[in-house]
């Protein structure tokens, strides 16, 4: 039987494998793996790394993650306070940037591997190495520079600052975001990540107009990416669709794998990247809450049909909400391991 990472490597490749690999991201449900409260949990990385080994040999999956939760980011920065809810993803409690003069004073860490909000994940990726490095494609999660300043100062502020300006103030701050994140992937790389997901929902046009996208999200992904080049790296939108984009990011980036939007046509999407890089399909899976057996397996059914003719195809999940029933969770893994068989017609 192939590893994981055989399979997404024959993936990538165009190679022969024994089946399309298989990303799941299961990240809250480590904490109910272990049997701790999500804050507890998330205070370790000794208890990440053993939940996410847990989950992997429990449901054959074919991904590891060292990602504890996205405030983690902020946390680096000088976010302070992180709500944790009971059976949910933790969220920042304090914006970093409260008013433009905030801006100036933003610091970033010279060394964020020293830094005490790093030192835990770090850990968690190094026992992921030490356990299954090789076997297994371990996963980091990087907010991109144009993204982060949304995790800063709230969603709303950073719109109106990006649209309206001033413009010296946001360009102030997309270049602080754009040396963390030089940093940031710098140090995964380090510590062992294979694959870097570089999450970008202002890299789709479902959340600017195209013009914003070329004259704006272009030249900061290319300022992020430039220094360490793109080997690992996943082109992710969140939920939003980027076919419309594949084109440009390919010219531009040189980006060889693109984690799709549950919106966007998979069968489009491979034939835009057209042989150039890895297609992943990725399913709905907030549906995963309420589909029955029947209705997840057909979905999986439909995707896997779209995308796996022709290999360079990886079917994935999104974000996995804490309460999926862990029968559906099966279900779905089942039924993309048997669909995505290369000797299931």
């Amino acid at each position: 039987m192939m590893t994981g990472m055989e399979r997404l490597v024959a993936a990538i490749d165009g190679t022969p494998a024994d089946r399309i690999p298989v990303f799941c991201n299961l990240l809250d449900q480590g904490a109910k793996e272990l049997g701790l409260p999500l804050e507890e949990y998330y205070s370790s990385g000794e208890h990440v790394a053993e939940a996410q080994l847990k989950m992997r040999a429990k449901y054959g999956y074919d991904c590891l993650w060292s990602l504890f939760y996205v405030g983690k980011e902020a946390e680096l920065l000088g976010c302070r306070k992180i709500i944790f809810a009971k059976d949910g993803p933790p969220n920042v409690g304090e914006m970093v940037i409260k008013k433009y003069d905030d801006i100036a004073r933003l610091q970033v860490p010279d060394d964020i591997t020293s830094h005490p909000a790093f030192a835990e994940e770090l850990k968690c990726l190094r026992i992921l190495k030490a356990e299954a490095g090789g076997k297994y494609p371990i996963c980091a999660y990087l907010t991109a520079s144009m993204t982060m300043p949304a995790i800063l100062m709230g969603m709303e502020k950073w719109l109106q600052m990006l649209m309206m300006g001033p413009n010296d103030l946001r360009d102030e701050l997309l270049t602080k975001c754009s040396d963390f994140f030089q940093k940031q992937v710098a140090a995964y790389r380090a510590a062992g990540a294979d694959v870097l997901v570089y999450s970008n929902p202002f890299g789709s046009t479902d959340v600017i107009p195209r013009t914003f996208f070329n004259e704006l999200s272009l030249p900061w992904m290319v300022r992020d990416l430039t220094p360490g080049g793109t080997s690992g790296i996943v082109y992710y939108c969140g939920s939003a669709r980027f076919n419309n984009v594949i084109r440009s990011v390919i010219e531009h980036l040189g980006i060889g794998v693109f984690y799709l939007s549950p919106m966007d046509d998979i069968a489009e999407g491979k034939q835009l990247v057209a042989g150039r890089g890895l297609t992943c399909g990725v399913i709905n899976d907030i549906m995963l809450l309420e589909w029955s057996k029947e209705e997840i397996r057909a979905e999986v059914k439909r995707m896997i049909a779209a995308g796996k003719q022709g290999g360079k195809f990886l079917f994935g999940t999104l974000v996995m909400p804490y309460n999926i029933p862990e029968e559906n969770i099966r279900t779905m893994l089942e039924a993309a391991y048997e669909y995505g068989s290369f000797e299931c017609p």
